[in-house]
Parts: C-alpha cells; structure tokens; sequence
C-alpha cells in the first residue's frame, strides 16, 4: 500500500515538473520553459542554466506542455501545445483541433506572458507606457548676502511602436534681497504638448501647443499651435536623429512697458499674431550606460514680416547614479528677433542638479 502512495506522488511529481524540451543538430536536448523567438533566436528559461537562447536554425525538434502563440508569415496567430513530425509543426489547439505548420512559415513564438505584453503594446490605454522626469536646481545664500535661484523642469511621454505624446514644463526663478527692497531677477515659465504619429518606419507626422511666460520681457503668454512632418535619419538603439519642418500660429500678448528715465515715454501693451514657418533638429542620444546627452533646435521665421524669426534651443547631459536618482546639467537659450523697445533679444539659462526618472527612461 505505501508503495503505490509512493508511486502517485512521482506521477504528480512527475506532471509537476513537465516542461517544454527542444531538440538540436548535434543531439543535445534542452528542457524548460520556452519565452520567445523572432525566428532567429529562441530564448528557453531554465530551471538550473538560468535563461539560454538558441540559434533558430539550430533546432531540430521543439516540444512544448504550455500553449504557445505562434504568428505566422500570413499575420495569423495560432495558439497550442506544439510537437514538431516530419519538419512540420503540429500545434493542438482549443479551437481549431490539428494543426499543421512549416517551420518556414512561423516569423515569432511567444508564451502567454510576452503575448499579453504584445497585445498590450499594441492596443495601450492612455495610461500605460508613460516615462518621466524631474530635474531641480537650487541655490540660496544667507548672512552678507540673502538670495534664492530656483529652477525645475518636468517631462513626460508615452512612447509606443506607433506614436508618442510629450509633456513639458520648466520654470525659473531668481530673487535677490540682499539690499531691501528685495527683487526678483529673472521669472519665466514654459511649457507644451507634442504628440507624434509615425506614417513609417522612418517618416512621422507631429502636432504640438506651446505656453510661455517671461516677466522680465513683459511677456504676459506666448501660445504656439503647430504641425509638420519629420524624419527619423538615425533611429538605433542608442541613438535617435530626427528633423522636421512644418508651419505655425503664434500669439504673443506683451504688457506695457514703463518708462525708462529720463525719457518719459513708455511703450504701450502690444498683441501679435503671426504666422511662421518651423524647422528643427532633435537628437537623443546614450553616450555610455549611465550618461546620456539630449538637445533640441527650432527656429520660426515669421512669414508677414520677413527677415524676423526667434528660435529655442535646449541641451542636457545627464549622469546616472541610481536607477531613480541622476546628476544633470542644462543649457538653455530663447532668442527673438524683434523684441520691446530697450529688451535684449536672448535670454540664456544654465543649470544643474538632481534628476528624478520614473518609467523606462525615454529621455
């Protein structure tokens, strides 16, 4: 009697331990728990080697005890346990019964995890896949001296196979009140919205908002609606490339500006609206595991009063030093070509501090 009990608890042990086995050219048989393949490689976890990946051509004979999703050259997906005979693929299913494939045929193999990925990468809600940062800057002085310079910008995106939308926002703010009355020396906010859409594997479409305010231009808003099309030139792993060229809508509204003595003409609240051309470049780029380096021109003629045109751009090079934590430096410059009687026409930022990511890193 123990010895039948003995007997069923191998069987169960026996059902427990089933796993998917493959077969290659030289006779070695590997077994465990087949992930993936692109039809170049198979990736196989194992219990005691850990995760092993095969050359595709390499493999002889593939039996699994899970269901697997196999895509095939036609786009169709079948779903089953598989067993290779006579270099096919016999794949039982639920619900089609016996199917029989080529080896040929199959472009990938996925277990139901990397298939509900898949899927999910495919068809995402909008709150899925979004990735982020947040870079601070602070420097504040006290005793002999009694100042605060403060500087923090945000983005964030959900970046999927097919489109990618974008949040920006970055605010500066220096204050001095060392002799009273205090005074701020430099108050500015900017922001917008992005979303690209891409036609191929190379050309996209874009569509994007942005808001800018700047006390110390007597900038009250300056709201950019605009679109185009791009480029992707180097789209890598660690590198992406892109330009793009396409037209916009700019309102600027400026307050009035006091006068300066001795003169005792001021200027008066000005509203623009301007229609403009946009080119630029963008680049992302990851210099080593843990640095990367970013940088973004645009330049906007104005097509009503040819020959003024402003233009923005952005650099950073940023450090990890954990996976959440990182060390930042920005540059940062805004020109315009025709700015209020006794304004400089630049505006320059230079920055550093911590960095705060959140998602998969995107930036």
């Amino acid at each position: 009697m123990r010895s039948a009990f003995w007997l069923l608890g191998l069987c169960f042990a026996a059902v427990g331990v089933r796993a998917d086995e493959i077969t290659l050219k030289n006779g070695d048989r590997l077994s465990g728990a087949i992930v993936k393949s692109d039809a170049k490689t198979l990736s196989l976890k194992t219990d005691f080697a850990g995760d092993v990946v095969v050359q595709w051509d390499a493999i002889t004979a593939i039996q699994t005890s899970q269901a697997l999703y196999l895509e095939l050259k036609d786009g169709q997906v079948v779903v089953g346990t598989i067993k290779t005979m006579d270099a096919k693929f016999e794949i039982s299913t639920k619900e089609a019964g016996e199917l029989s494939v080529s080896k040929e045929s199959v472009v990938a193999v996925r277990n139901d995890t990397e298939q509900t990925e898949l899927d999910r990468l495919r068809n995402p809600r909008l709150s899925d896949f979004w990735s982020g940062l947040l870079d601070t800057g602070l420097s504040v002085t006290r005793g002999n001296s009694s100042t605060l310079a403060f500087t923090l910008s945000g983005k964030a995106a959900r970046m999927t196979p097919r489109d990618k939308i974008s949040v920006y926002l970055t605010s500066v703010y220096n204050n001095d009140d060392t002799t009273p009355p205090g005074r701020t020396t430099a108050h500015a906010i900017r922001g917008g919205i992005r979303g690209d859409l891409n036609v191929s594997e190379r050309l996209f479409v874009f569509a994007f908002t942005d808001f800018e305010f700047d006390e110390f231009q007597h900038l009250d808003l300056r709201n950019v609606l605009g679109g185009g099309l791009g480029y992707h030139i180097i789209k890598t792993k660690n590198t992406q490339f892109d330009v793009f060229g396409g037209g916009s809508f700019d309102q600027e509204f400026f307050s009035a500006v006091p006068p300066v003595p001795p003169s005792t003409i001021g200027t008066p609240a000005i509203t623009r609206r301007i229609s403009e051309i946009v080119a630029g470049e963008s680049l992302n780029m990851k210099l080593s595991e843990r640095t990367t380096l970013s940088e973004a021109f645009s330049i906007y003629p104005n097509l009503e009063n040819t020959g003024n045109y402003r233009f923005t751009f952005d650099a950073t090079a940023a450090t990890k030093l954990k996976t959440w934590l990182g060390w930042q430096i920005t540059y940062s410059e805004r020109y315009l070509s025709d700015p209020l009687p006794g304004l400089k026409k630049n505006d320059l930022l230079l920055s550093t501090g911590l960095r705060l990511t959140f998602g998969k890193g995107v930036f």
